[in-house]
């Protein structure tokens, strides 16, 4: 089992460096999903720091440098420095002072092991030293990765009582980093503490539930969830037995894994069902409005082209892929415009006014019914219409 942390593209970063030359020597070490994604050989999306330094000091030393920096939590440590590789959390060693499972009173710290003994699982309590690499995991971490064990630090029920949301985080990192047997201590406090969730912020759950469905594949996890009775504590309308289909037909189609097509699939063809459900999550009004969208899809979806002319690309992929149809005809496809306006018709004799609208109609469906022909055939089909 490495000592060290392996040499990866991020570790390389001009500006990185200069960063913690900034934060000055044996104040600085990366922590967190950094490190155990690259142990794991996955890619970094994000970098955040630990340092023992207040976050005004923080500030104070990164200005001299020429770092800009936001303080985008800094009542609870955290400090946010801008950089041309991408922005890098700094946040103050710490240790909580109460907790009431929805929110932390923290008081910040000068000891290593004690801000890595708040975090939620040992895997994510891995720290290494940006010039050495030297690994420090006080917990077990290191192991648990290796053995695909998602394992909390300390007493399960503890960290879950601390912050209700951990259960949630529980299963999103089962579902990348976890595999049978699973932790027996874990398992049961999920189970027993699920009531919790019902006490947190419904936007907290939508984003926990929304990131685990954004994963490869969930399908497995979200059963377990189900056997465990955790789902139904945050979406009791939920079947999973669509989901492994769906993430299915998302590799077969080369369509993209997306959370809320597959929230969608979780639920019922109910369209008012899943408004309340967007409701109760509150999803933003265009992911509410897609979601209604994905709901309303009994019977079959048609035409592709004429669902994506109708509804927009991104509903009638989530309904073709829901029905599980190809969809192949819209690749390179490019919903047209109506060859016609207002001012063609008023143009024929038709004065302005309701009339106009309808004629527009009708033409509208009869050139959608004979696949989106040409300007000249949709005069023609002006003609059509005018004439009966």
């Amino acid at each position: 089992m490495t000592d060290r942390l392996p040499a990866a593209d991020w570790t390389s970063r001009a500006d990185l460096a200069a960063l913690v030359a900034a934060l000055g020597n044996g104040n600085a070490r990366y922590v967190g999903g950094a490190v155990r994604d690259t142990l794991a050989g996955l890619p970094v999306k994000d970098v955040d720091i630990a340092t023992p330094l207040p976050p005004h000091d923080v500030i104070a030393r990164l200005e001299p440098a020429g770092i800009r920096s936001v303080p985008t939590g800094i009542e609870h440590g955290t400090i946010t420095a801008v950089l041309p590789g991408g922005p890098v959390e700094i946040t103050t060693l710490r240790h909580d002072v109460s907790t009431d499972g929805r929110r932390a009173t923290v008081a910040f710290a000068s000891d290593w092991r004690e801000d890595a003994a708040r975090r939620d699982f040992t895997i994510n309590a891995l720290y290494a030293d940006p010039a050495s690499g030297e690994i420090f995991d006080w917990f077990g971490g290191r192991a648990d990765l290796a053995a695909r064990r998602v394992r909390f630090i300390g007493d399960a029920r503890q960290r879950i009582r601390e912050d209700h949301l951990r259960i949630m985080r529980y299963f999103r990192f089962l579902a990348r980093f976890g595999s049978q047997p699973f932790d027996s201590d874990a398992e049961k406090s999920c189970g027993e503490l699920a009531g919790t969730l019902s006490q947190l912020s419904r936007e907290r759950v939508a984003m926990e539930l929304l990131n685990l469905l954004a994963l490869p594949d969930p399908a497995p996890t979200i059963a377990h969830m189900t056997a465990l009775g955790v789902l139904a504590v945050i979406l009791p309308e939920a079947n999973p037995s669509a989901l492994p289909a769906l993430v299915a037909a998302e590799s077969r189609e080369a369509v993209a894994p997306d959370p809320l097509r597959r929230l969608a699939a979780l639920l019922p063809d109910d369209p008012r069902m899943a408004d309340q459900v967007a409701a109760r999550l509150r999803l933003s009004t265009a992911r509410r409005k897609r979601l209604v969208s994905a709901a309303a899809r009994a019977g079959e979806p048609g035409d592709p082209r004429v669902l994506a002319y109708r509804l927009g690309r991104e509903e009638a992929i989530d309904r073709l892929v829901l029905a599980g149809e190809s969809v192949a005809p819209l690749t390179g496809w490019d919903a047209p415009r109506l060859p016609l306006k207002g001012g063609d018709v008023v143009a024929r004799g038709i004065a302005a006014g309701p009339e106009v609208t309808r004629i527009l109609n009708a033409v509208e469906e009869r050139w959608i019914a004979e696949g989106f022909p040409n300007a000249a055939r949709t005069r023609e089909l002006l003609e059509q219409v005018l004439s009966s």
